[in-house]
């Protein structure tokens, strides 16, 4: 019978996840994975198999948990279009005012495409696609939307605000501008109190 895990496994991806995300994949030691985790290197390799599979992990554990709570909290269904702003306007409000990004975006940049992880990022670029044609979609459907809109091309045109806006953050670049980008775009999605 094999030993039981002796750590809070959502404690260790976290911290993996956290590491990753400030400073990349191949900038990441094993050292710096022991100072996040609190695992020594022979735990990781033992429950991970190496540092890519702890990566794989705590990206999982990011698409799975992290990326789901913050839909949750910002865009759940009954929030129509002012849910997606709101998800797009918490990305300026990070805790701590921190601008390391998101681990989606910065390792679709880093990535090579051959690298086994990429299937991760098409995951979470996947959620994140789907989630803005699901609502769009809905509100469209009760005339929330422009009714000229087409959901499936403006959620593409979202995922790139979504990414773009992300790149922009860990560039530096003025929050109060990237807000106003953000509510110029969602009200240029909503329903004009004109339109007939």
């Amino acid at each position: 019978m094999g030993r039981s895990r002796e750590y809070d496994e959502e404690s260790v991806l976290a911290g993996a996840m956290d590491a990753f995300r400030r400073r990349g994949y191949a900038r990441v030691s094993v050292k710096d994975l022991e100072d996040t985790t609190g695992l020594k290197a022979g735990s990781i390799y033992n429950s991970f198999g190496s540092k890519d599979g702890l990566f794989e992990a705590s990206f999982a554990h990011y698409n799975r948990v992290v990326l789901a709570r913050r839909i949750e909290t910002h865009a759940a269904e009954d929030r129509g279009l002012g849910g997606l702003r709101s998800l797009f306007i918490s990305l300026l409000h990070e805790p701590g005012n921190e601008s390391f990004g998101c681990l989606i975006t910065n390792s679709a940049v880093e990535l090579n495409p051959g690298h086994e992880a990429r299937k991760l990022v098409d995951d979470g670029l996947s959620i994140l696609l789907s989630l803005f044609r699901d609502r769009l979609t809905a509100v469209h459907g009760v005339g929330e939307l422009r009714s000229d809109a087409n959901p499936e091309a403006e959620a593409l045109r979202l995922l790139a605000l979504y990414q773009g806006v992300l790149v922009l953050i860990r560039s530096g670049w003025d929050h109060p501008a990237l807000e106003a980008m953000i509510d110029d775009s969602f009200d240029h999605l909503e329903r004009n109190q004109h339109e007939h």
